[in-house]
This record gives C-alpha cells, sequence and structure tokens, in this order.
C-alpha cells in the first residue's frame, strides 16, 4: 500500500479501493485534489492487479483475498489517530460493501462510486455453463474481460492514457469472474447485516458497465440511518475520470466534510 499526505494540517483520512482491471497509479487526479483539500489518502492495488504481481494477474482464488487486503489498509489508516473515511469504486465499491457486511470498522463515512451490484451485459448461457466447468478443472484458465477502455469514460485523455497502460487488466480467469458473481449475490442477501455508518453512493447515469437499476435496487433496500443517491445522468461509469469530475470531487467532499462537522471535528 501506499500514504500520501495531506497538503497542510489533515483533517481526516481516505482509504480508496480501486475496481477491477486497474491500479492505484489511475488515481493520481484524485489522490492530489484529496491532498489539497486537507485529507490524507491511503491506497494500494489489489490482489493480482496493478503492481501486486505479474504471475496471478486478473486471478484470485476468493473474494475474501480483497476483503482482507482492504481491511489491512484501513488498519493502516488508524495510525494517524483521525477520522477515516471508505471510497470504493465499480468492484472496490464491492469489496467495501462485503467488507462492512462481515466486519465492523471504525469510519466515519462512506463513498461507493458507480459499485458493481450488477452488471449492464452478462455472458451467454451457454459460455457461462462452460466458465462453470472450467471454474473447477481450469479456475485460474483466463479469458478476455470484454470491457474496453471507452466504455468506462468519455475523457479523451483517461482514454488514451489506458491504452498504453502496461499494467492495466485485459484478461480474467473463470475463478474471478465466478467469484464476482458470488459477492455481487452476497452483498444483497446480506443487506440486513453491513454496517450502519453514512453512505453516498454515486452512480454513473449513463454507466455501459454497471447496471445503475440493480444499484438503485440495493441502495433502496439497504437499512442505513443514513444514505444518500446521487446519478449523475451523462457520466460513464468512472465518475472521477469524467468531464464533470471536479464537481463529482466537490460533492463527496462536501459530504466528507458534513460527516466531520457532525462528529465535531473543525472543518
Amino acid at each position: 500500500m501506499w500514504k500520501w499526505e495531506a497538503e497542510g494540517e489533515a483533517k481526516a483520512v481516505i482509504v480508496m479501493v480501486h475496481g477491477a482491471m486497474e491500479h492505484h497509479r489511475r488515481y493520481g487526479w484524485l489522490i492530489e485534489m484529496w491532498r489539497l483539500s486537507g485529507f490524507h489518502v491511503i491506497m494500494g492495488d489489489l490482489p493480482g492487479q496493478g503492481m501486486t504481481t505479474r504471475s496471478r494477474r486478473g486471478h484470485i482464488d476468493s473474494f475474501d483475498e480483497y476483503i482482507f487486503e482492504v481491511k489491512d489498509w484501513i488498519q493502516a489508516a488508524y495510525q494517524f489517530n483521525l477520522p477515516v473515511f471508505l471510497i470504493g469504486h465499480s468492484m472496490g465499491g464491492l469489496i467495501s460493501i462485503r467488507l462492512l457486511q462481515e466486519e465492523k470498522m471504525n469510519l466515519a463515512g462512506v463513498v461507493l462510486s458507480s459499485p458493481c451490484l450488477g452488471l449492464v451485459n452478462y455472458p451467454a448461457k451457454m459460455t457461462n455453463l462452460f466458465s462453470s466447468v472450467l471454474n473447477v478443472v481450469a479456475p485460474s484458465f483466463r479469458v478476455n474481460s470484454g470491457l474496453t477502455v471507452d466504455m468506462a469514460t468519455r475523457n479523451p485523455d483517461v482514454r488514451e492514457a489506458d491504452v498504453n497502460d502496461t499494467l492495466y487488466i485485459t484478461k480474467v480467469s473463470v475463478r474471478w469472474y465466478h467469484e464476482l458473481i458470488q459477492a455481487i449475490k452476497f452483498a444483497f442477501e446480506n443487506n440486513d447485516k453491513i454496517q450502519d455508518l453514512p453512505f453516498l453512493v454515486m452512480q454513473g447515469g449513463d454507466d455501459k458497465i454497471v447496471n445503475k437499476h440493480t444499484v438503485r435496487d440495493w441502495f433502496n433496500d439497504v437499512p442505513l440511518s443514513e444514505k444518500r443517491f446521487k446519478e449523475w445522468p451523462k457520466c460513464y461509469h468512472e465518475i472521477f475520470n469524467e468531464p464533470e469530475r471536479e464537481e463529482v470531487f466537490e460533492y463527496a467532499k462536501d459530504f466528507f466534510n458534513s460527516q466531520l462537522k457532525a462528529i465535531g471535528y473543525i472543518v
């Protein structure tokens, strides 16, 4: 994991969890925005992604690997003795949900960015059946993810950078896919077990990857004392990379600042 300290006196720590296929280096702009706003940032690359390993790229044995990793990042954030917030994008949002359904963490609030709670496109039934067999006999067998840079964001600069990014993953294992689908199922089934924290769920209105309707269904069902839902109508999947990203950032920052005020921190 990596740590970036705030410019000036810090008021809180943000733990960020990236999505599938990607890595922490894609969050340089967002990390800098948080630093300049008085937040420390902690982030790492999830198992099998980014700089963690080359041999298991796009593969995990269990979704729990992600949950354990993010739990470690949050525990590292406690060392600053400041309020801790969690941001999870896409699969990182799903990981955040599953962690908070399994564990009680000392957090001041959570932001989910286009959380992976359902896909726009699923494999054909025959392909899915074949992958179920492979999941048993050859779980590390990798296939093309079917996702493209153009599906993630309208931002031309980000698209260009991603095309030339050697750390960006294009193939995933059949085990990874089945673990993802099972985690989505568990996210809905265990909604009543989630830790009661302030949540802000932000969703791209023109998301080409995550099904915005299933995200809304999860949000409507989750029994939280304080929850907000914000849809950004024109945005694709990566709302913090979109042309509107400064507005998206300010909305998230206002949410965090309101939580700090609520617990008695001066903002």
